[in-house]
């Protein structure tokens, strides 16, 4: 079910259930990892690999290999 580092997502629905299925959604993120959420306009720390805008609850996740790199954090909907 894995596939390493090299898995390529379309949406980001399809990285939260992705995280979701592999139990990986709940890991904290490292800290200082700060966006900007594209529903609302707030600016929130992520704080795990899928966090929720505490403004307006707009779902956000990241795959662990791309926890790195802030611009690979989707967004996949609110309360999704």
């Amino acid at each position: 079910m894995h596939d390493g580092c090299t898995g390529s997502f379309g949406s980001g629905k399809a990285v939260v259930d992705k995280i979701r299925a592999m139990g990986f959604n709940t890991r904290p993120m490292p800290p200082g990892v700060t966006i900007n959420c594209i529903e609302c306009g707030s600016d929130f720390e992520m704080t795990h690999l899928e966090t929720k805008c505490p403004s307006c609850e707009m779902v956000y996740g990241v795959t662990p290999c791309s926890t790195a790199y802030p611009e690979r954090i989707k967004a996949a909907g609110k309360n999704y």
